[in-house]
């Protein structure tokens, strides 16, 4: 088995890490902070952002997952530096990159939203996305370096407790049998992408050579809205029915005078107040990947959160 790099260590980070390490491979992963080692997995402090850190700790690797992820209010700063170094890293080793991507670099589009749409996003948050990969495109027609691209929807399921519909906002009152609230219209279709299917398409196109210079979606089950997957979480929970209420535009902007969160969210609203649909097929037809079966997803967060709540009183 290879050596293999993970830049972060948030949920599809870590994911991606202990998945490399349950199939063999050696996984040396890339924080500020650094952590206690684990079962196949090096932990090591760096600064991602500084480019020969990051070679250094990038010798030998066949494979450098980018999936750091700096808060949203730092993205316009903190995302050309972190994609400059991981492409740095990857020309000096050789490593394949493979970048975790958002749908952000879109913009607001009038359908399901295919890979071949343009990267035509006008505010700060998706064009810095659409940028970063522009970028390792670039680098990669030129023959400098390997690049492929993952990109999710919104991530749900195990570990996922910040930012989304269906985390920390949402799944501990839900379990209370509390009514949930959620930004933008609860009944428009939205397409949640399963964490643990982000993990494994990550680590199969950093082994596929086919799949290198474009993105990929990540396999997701069709799109349901956030009251439908409210009304399945809860009936898994026995905790039926949950109310479901949207948050008023008001609400928002009075949240967002305090909230720097909701404050970079305005930019991406759109994606909460109309249908926000991914179209996977691309990669099905290429690779073995698929989405978990919904109902799978619905258990396993449902598992996790109780036990995340339970251990919390």
């Amino acid at each position: 088995m290879s050596s293999q790099v993970v830049i972060g260590f948030g949920p599809a980070g870590a994911a991606t890490a202990r998945l490399l390490a349950e199939k063999g491979h050696s996984v040396r992963v890339i924080t500020r902070s650094g952590r206690t080692p684990e079962p196949g997995i090096e932990h090591v402090k760096a600064n991602a952002a500084d480019g020969r850190s990051l070679i250094e700790a990038a010798r030998g690797a066949t494979a450098i997952h980018h999936c750091a992820a700096p808060p949203l209010h730092r993205w316009a700063t903190e995302w050309a530096p972190l994609t400059a170094a991981a492409c740095a890293a990857a020309e000096e080793t050789g490593a394949v990159l493979v970048m975790l991507g958002n749908l952000y670099g879109y913009g607001p589009v009038g359908g399901p939203m295919t890979e071949e749409l343009p990267l035509a996003a006008t505010g700060t948050k998706g064009r810095v996305r659409a940028r970063a990969w522009e970028h390792a495109r670039s680098l990669h027609e030129q023959g400098r370096i390997k690049a492929v691209e993952v990109r999710a929807g919104d991530f749900f399921g195990p570990t996922v407790t910040d930012g989304g519909h269906l985390a920390g906002r949402v799944m501990p009152a839900l379990l209370r049998g509390k009514a949930v609230s959620t930004l933008g219209d609860p009944n428009a279709p939205h397409s949640w992408t399963y964490l643990p299917d982000v993990a494994e398409a990550m680590v199969e196109v950093a082994g596929e050579e086919r799949a290198w210079g474009r993105a990929w979606h990540c396999p997701t089950q069709p799109p349901l809205s956030v009251r439908e997957m409210v009304d399945l979480l809860a009936a898994e929970a026995g905790t039926s029915p949950v109310a479901v209420r949207g948050l008023p535009p008001a609400v928002l902007g009075l949240g967002a005078l305090f909230s720097p969160l909701l404050r970079e969210l305005k930019e991406v609203r759109y994606q909460f107040d109309r249908p926000f649909v991914v179209d996977s097929r691309a990669y099905e037809a290429e690779f073995t990947t698929r989405a978990t079966p919904l109902e799978e997803q619905v258990k396993a967060t449902v598992d996790w959160w109780r036990q995340r709540e339970g251990a919390a009183r």
